[in-house]
């Protein structure tokens, strides 16, 4: 099956600055178009987009007391930024995804960065619930549920730090961390 224009990762626009050494060309209008939306007009990113993470954490959180919602994690798919918001109510929804193209490198590489561990982790997780479910190992499928919650939120908290304005990531010693590694 393809995919979508929307739902492929998105490529710099004819013009855009790859590199850390200067802004998008249209960075400045598009900084001016954000402002006084839900859009950051320094990093050209909206926070909404972790709602699409909200979905999981929030699934996980239940699995330990429910473990039959493994089946409901296992409905949850990674979707790129321009997809949530093509599929959304977001009122800028059109100017979020038009934006992103101009997001500066600075913020936009550990933001995607950040984002591509959180999809990894995220369906790592679920597989891992999904084998210990199947083994009927209860207590796995509880620990698992509950790790991959709480290192879910500290990236949904690195990305919305990025979102506003911070230019970095997690280091892997951090996020090993997280994961218990």
């Amino acid at each position: 099956m393809s995919q979508s224009a929307v739902d492929r990762p998105s490529s710099s626009p004819p013009g855009a600055v790859s590199s850390d050494d200067g802004d998008p060309p249209l960075y400045e209008t598009f900084k001016a178009r954000a402002d006084g939306t839900n859009i950051n007009p320094e990093t050209l990113l909206a926070t909404d987009y972790l709602n699409h993470f909200n979905e999981i954490v929030m699934l996980l959180d239940m699995v330990p007391d429910m473990p039959d919602l493994v089946e409901e994690c296992k409905a949850w798919h990674p979707k790129s930024y321009p997809a949530h918001f093509a599929d959304s109510a977001f009122r800028d929804k059109d100017l979020a995804i038009e934006a992103y193209d101009h997001c500066p490198a600075r913020y936009r590489r550990p933001f995607d960065e950040t984002i591509e561990r959180m999809n990894a982790l995220a369906l790592a997780s679920v597989t891992r619930m999904e084998t210990a479910l199947a083994e009927g190992n209860l207590e796995v499928v509880r620990l698992q549920a509950q790790s991959a919650s709480r290192a879910l939120q500290r990236l949904m908290d690195a990305a919305s730090a990025i979102i506003h304005g911070a230019d970095s990531t997690l280091h892997q010693d951090e996020i090993d961390a997280i994961l218990g590694q």
